[in-house]
């Protein structure tokens, strides 16, 4: 099972991203309202998702532990391409002690130690194949914040139409009588 640890944004935000223009190019494949997520770490294939699960319930008292007692992320302020023009995102900024933690967490699945850092994003939009993406369709304003209030694990089923993606257990980061 190919997985991954997502942050979903709100509704509202989803709002925002929804009125975002989306000219029909085509080498564009625009992503859609269900695949609107920042990754906070990518598994990929697992056999046995439970265990994963039960590892990342211990993020929240981590953080805790670390002093982040609320996670808030940033949207924004544009959309950009990424190096090469093949990923439209908008930056998201706020998640990294989250990711550091779910990493932390996570570590036992991991399939290649990950050289780079932690790089907030959602995606908008990927190019077809190896095409580069027109320049023009960077630079839309788009800014929110909003408190987080739960991270998820998440299964990626891939298909014709893109990703399709399953919930499979989700970590609230609300301080609650259980410390969860």
């Amino acid at each position: 099972m190919r997985l991954f640890v997502a942050v979903w944004p709100p509704q509202r935000v989803v709002a925002m991203l929804g009125a975002i223009e989306r000219p029909p190019l085509p080498p564009l494949r625009w992503t859609t309202r269900p695949q609107w997520h920042v990754t906070l770490r990518f598994l990929g294939e697992v056999d046995d998702p439970g265990p994963v699960g039960q590892a990342l319930r211990a993020v929240p008292a981590a953080l805790r532990a670390g002093g982040e007692a609320e996670v808030r992320a940033e949207l924004g302020p544009a959309t950009a391409w990424f190096s090469g023009r093949q990923v439209l995102q908008i930056p998201v900024t706020g998640l990294d002690a989250l990711a550091k933690a779910v990493a932390d967490r996570t570590a036992p699945w991991e399939r290649q130690a990950e050289d780079r850092p932690f790089s907030g994003h959602l995606t908008v939009a990927r190019t077809r194949g190896r095409a580069r993406g027109p320049a023009s369709v960077a630079g839309t304003p788009l800014a929110a914040a909003w408190r987080v209030e739960a991270f998820e694990l998440v299964a990626s089923v891939l298909g014709r139409g893109g990703a399709r993606y399953e919930t499979l257990d989700a970590v609230s980061l609300l301080d609650d009588d259980t410390g969860a």
